[in-house]
C-alpha cells in the first residue's frame, strides 16, 4: 500500500473533511486521469469533462473504497468507465471525433533534433491514438501508468491471459505501422 492510499484511507477513518481528501487526490492524480480520458476519446475537451465528472464521482464515493487495489486503479476504472460512457452517449454517436496531437518534446542540443523528436513523437501518438480501443488502453495502461499484468485484468474485468495478449498485440501492431511508414518514406525500420 503506497503512502498517499494510506494517508487517504487514515483521513476517511478519522472522519476528516472529505474536500481536504478530494484536493489530495486531484493534485497526486489528475494529470493521470485527464491523460487517460484523452486517449480513451482523443479530445481535449471531452477529457477535460470526463476529468471533472471522474472527481465528482469520486467525491461522491469517497467512502466506498475498500482498498482492494490502489487508489490510481481505483480512478482510472472510474475514468474508464466515465469515457466509455460517454463516447456510447447518442451525441457522441453523430460526431466525428478528431485532432491533432502535439505532445511536448524535452530540450534538445540542436533546433534539428529537437524537431525530429518532435515529429518522431507526434508519429508515435498517432499511431498508438489510431489503435482499436481494446488495445490503445493496455497499451496506456502498461507503459504510460505501470499498472501490472494483474491490477489491468482486474480494472478491466479479464484474465491475465486475454490482457496479455492485447498487449502483445497492441506492440506488435505498433511496431508494424511504425516499420511501414519507415519502409514508405524510405527510412531504415525502426524496431
Amino acid at each position: 500500500m503506497n503512502i498517499l492510499q494510506f494517508d487517504y484511507l487514515k483521513h476517511v477513518t478519522d472522519g476528516l473533511d472529505r474536500d481536504a481528501v478530494l484536493n489530495e487526490l486531484m493534485t497526486a492524480y489528475g494529470k493521470d486521469v485527464w491523460h487517460f480520458a484523452f486517449f480513451m476519446t482523443h479530445s481535449r475537451e471531452m477529457a477535460d469533462d470526463i476529468s471533472q465528472d471522474v472527481f465528482v464521482k469520486v467525491y461522491r464515493q469517497l467512502y466506498e473504497f475498500r482498498g482492494q487495489s490502489s487508489i490510481k486503479t481505483w480512478l482510472l476504472a472510474i475514468t474508464r468507465n466515465t469515457a466509455r460512457d460517454a463516447l456510447r452517449s447518442a451525441w457522441m454517436r453523430r460526431v466525428v471525433l478528431f485532432g491533432a496531437v502535439n505532445p511536448s518534446s524535452g530540450a534538445s542540443p540542436s533546433a534539428e533534433r529537437e524537431s525530429m523528436d518532435k515529429l518522431l513523437t507526434e508519429e508515435l501518438w498517432a499511431v498508438v491514438l489510431n489503435l482499436p480501443r481494446k488495445l490503445r488502453e493496455v497499451l496506456l495502461m502498461n507503459s504510460h501508468y505501470g499498472l501490472s499484468m494483474q491490477e489491468m485484468a482486474d480494472m478491466l474485468h479479464l484474465s491475465v491471459g486475454t490482457v496479455k495478449s492485447r498487449l502483445h498485440r497492441a506492440r506488435t501492431a505498433v511496431n508494424r505501422r511504425l516499420s511501414q511508414e519507415a519502409s514508405w518514406t524510405g527510412e531504415e525500420e525502426w524496431t
